[in-house]
């Protein structure tokens, strides 16, 4: 099974779809939300779907590594809360259409 390793510094005041969108080489048409977050995660084993430049195989997992996690969730806990749920929302909507789940979230302080 592939295995892929991004990671996102938290320590940085920017925008985290602004750090995704860099770290994942998102498209120009990535609308910095939640629901085109989700979209693009749910495709990185489809390289062909241009929604990513970070790929894996059918069936390989994307760690997303959060440096600096303490201070996301110190500073905008709502927000953590949103990249758990739409990242654990891709992998439910692979398992409900038949496939495997594709990401998994790693925290550092």
């Amino acid at each position: 099974m592939q295995h892929r390793f991004v990671r996102i510094d938290c320590s940085e005041a920017a925008d985290l779809h602004d750090l995704f969108a860099e770290a994942f080489g998102l498209p120009d048409l990535y609308g910095h939300n939640w629901d085109a977050w989700i979209d693009c995660m749910s495709h990185l084993d489809e390289p062909d779907a241009g929604l990513s430049s970070i790929h894996v195989e059918k069936g390989g997992i994307v760690t997303i590594h959060l440096s600096q996690a303490e201070t996301l969730k110190r500073n905008q806990p709502n927000l953590l809360a949103a990249l758990c749920e739409s990242a654990a929302f891709v992998n439910w909507r692979r398992v409900e259409a038949g496939f495997t789940p594709i990401l998994c979230l790693s925290f550092a302080s």
